[in-house]
């Protein structure tokens, strides 16, 4: 029982630990890609980068969006909270705040761990505060709630 014990470890374990996820990202407007990497700093904080590409955008005006305006790449704060509740081992419930090329904003986000090493996760991020107050044309595509699904794995 003891070894049984010792094989179920928590998704989130602290301090080095590392995630790295890929998934859809969904909006309105365009869907695209999206990969995050996040490292544990402490017991119940990480630190991360994640990086969007929208594949699918509608025109605006006729006109296509170049690279700049389908790319957004963000620095990440997580707060771990899943231990904090007492929820089940293979659960990690993170919360967190980004900033970003496009803006300051926020995320909440869950993962699922089904092995060590392999599981999937859900991310909503919206966002806070926007560099441009009056966003316009190709800026809404990373200025707005977008929902991310996906694979995420243990480093």
């Amino acid at each position: 029982m003891f070894l049984c014990g010792m094989v179920n470890a928590q998704v989130f374990t602290g301090k080095g630990d590392q995630k790295f996820q890929v998934g859809a990202n969904i909006q309105d407007h365009g869907t695209g890609i999206m990969v995050t990497y996040d490292r544990g700093l402490g017991k119940n904080f990480s630190v991360g980068l994640v990086s969007s590409y929208l594949l699918g955008v509608e025109e605006v005006l006729g006109e296509k969006p170049d690279f700049e305006d389908r790319f957004d790449l963000k620095a990440r704060f997580n707060a771990n909270i899943a231990d904090v509740f007492n929820i089940e081992e293979k659960v990690d419930i993170y919360p967190g705040l980004d900033l970003g090329l496009k803006n300051f904003g926020g995320h909440l986000g869950a993962r699922y761990y089904f092995t060590d090493g392999f599981g999937v996760f859900s991310e909503m991020q919206f966002p806070i505060a926007k560099y441009d107050s009056d966003v316009v044309g190709f800026e809404k595509y990373n200025n707005q709630f977008n929902f991310s699904i996906g694979a995420s794995f243990n480093l």
